[in-house]
């Protein structure tokens, strides 16, 4: 089998597919006509290079998560105050 030399800007699209617009590494490797394994070893070169990267989509679900959490967090501390408040109210007002 006679071995292909690829150019880095095509190894850095095919781990591109794969790491920034979410095809497997099976559909990236057949859309490019390379073998899979071929495709892995570029992807354990990247992440040894740059650590396992998120996807956009995955980077902003965790940032919006987050946000929720603390939004979360500070409404049930007002509602925890409203509660007390209520209760200290109602006990005066008898």
């Amino acid at each position: 089998m006679k071995h292909r030399n690829y150019t880095d800007e095509f190894k850095h699209s095919a781990v591109a597919l794969v790491v920034e617009k979410n095809y497997t590494r099976k559909q990236a490797a057949d859309n490019l006509g390379i073998g899979i394994s071929t495709l892995d070893t570029w992807l354990m070169k990247h992440h040894r290079l740059y650590g396992r990267t998120m996807a956009n989509g995955e980077v902003d679900l965790k940032k919006r998560n987050a946000e929720l959490e603390r939004e979360n967090k500070r409404l049930t501390m007002e509602r925890d105050i409203l509660k007390k408040a209520t209760a200290y109210f109602a006990k005066e007002s008898l």
